[in-house]
């Protein structure tokens, strides 16, 4: 196991349930030990069976509940200055989440007037959808709602939707659209920024990388030390229905999380960059234990049993011992403040189901 430094000790000790900032609150996964009590599977590599990987406390919680300083004016990641006059009506929308989850995050959760289908936490839930096919914009749907500020990046479409709104002087903010354990601080910076509350993001980014940090470590608890013994593990992107079958690889997010899992990432070890089309034989030859996915895509396939029709997927060593994790589309490469409560509900998946 890696070793631990004693501040990721002295956090180990503090943190003594799952995370994810709400631990007075019931785990929707369940009450359960924390990591650090758990008893690993005998040999992560050879387990059998399926596994769906539970988030607890799906749910957002404010580090506290700040009043936006406004006018600001930003750069954005497109190197455009906006100007901010005003965070009462916030549209905060990515593929992933991760924008309105820093929102909320950052106690402006009242604040937001609508969600993207990737938002999927509890307090969001009731906002109204504004994206439509699963991640295009409707432009209609998003003036309906008078936003008088609109955080986004480049991973939704159409971009006239965009345009459109910045047209009708709507202040849009566009943020880098990697996801990963590294973009995690810069993101939240630059959200808190432009809504005026950046003592709020830094006090955010704390409980962020506190939490991460703290889950790591209990993580090298469980996972083998030896290096031929780590399970080796296959990131796949499914949409059966559209014929759509992705793996991915370095940069893409996915190698962040398997890695943190003290994992190997056999898409990053073959050398294999951001998303890529399946290629059935390169996959069996990488010969994954655990294929990882989101629930959204073995449902796509026809669930577990149906996961051999798969390209390549039927000659791995996962799929002869249906070693399938699957995670909600909505948390899974999420990151930002959920970040933690994800490596933590994966890791049970893999190490002690």
């Amino acid at each position: 196991m890696r070793a631990l430094s004693l501040v990721a000790l002295v956090l180990l000790a503090a943190c003594s349930s799952p995370p994810g900032g709400a631990r007075d609150a019931a785990s929707l996964a369940g009450d359960r030990p924390p990591l650090s009590e758990l008893t690993p599977i005998a040999d992560p590599r050879t387990h059998e069976g399926p596994t769906t990987a539970l988030v607890a406390n799906n749910d957002i919680v404010p580090v506290e509940r700040p009043t936006p300083a406004l006018p600001v004016t930003v750069t954005d990641n497109q190197d455009t200055k906006v100007t901010v006059t005003s965070a009462d009506r916030i549209l905060a929308l990515d593929i992933s989440g991760t924008l309105s989850a820093t929102v909320f995050g950052l106690g402006l959760g009242d604040r937001v007037v609508g969600r993207d289908t990737s938002t999927g936490f509890l307090s969001a839930r009731h906002l109204p959808l504004v994206t439509v096919n699963g991640h295009q914009l409707n432009a209609e749907a998003l003036m309906s709602l008078r936003p008088t500020v609109v955080l986004t990046d480049t991973t939704l479409g159409p971009w006239d939707a965009v345009l459109q709104l910045r047209d009708a002087g709507v202040p849009v903010v566009v943020l880098d659209p990697k996801r990963s354990l590294e973009t995690n601080a810069p993101i939240v910076r630059t959200v808190a920024e432009a809504l005026g509350v950046p003592a709020t993001g830094e006090k955010l980014v704390r409980r962020m990388e506190s939490e991460i940090t703290a889950t790591i470590a209990q993580i090298d608890r469980l996972a083998p030390d030896e290096q031929e013994r780590k399970p080796r593990v296959a990131f796949l992107y499914l949409r059966g229905q559209a014929g759509i079958y992705y793996l991915f690889g370095k940069g893409s997010g996915a190698d962040a999380l398997i890695q943190s899992l003290g994992a190997v990432d056999v898409a990053t070890e073959v050398g294999l960059e951001g998303m890529r089309p399946i290629n059935p034989e390169a996959l069996a030859k990488a010969k994954p234990d655990v294929i990882l996915m989101m629930t959204g895509g073995l449902k796509s396939v026809g669930g577990v049993e149906n996961m051999q029709s798969v390209p390549g997927v039927a000659q791995t060593p996962a799929a002869q011992r249906k070693r399938f994790v699957d995670m909600d589309d909505t948390v899974v490469l999420g990151f930002g403040p959920q970040t933690a409560a994800v490596l933590d509900g994966l890791a049970r998946a893999l190490y002690a189901p």
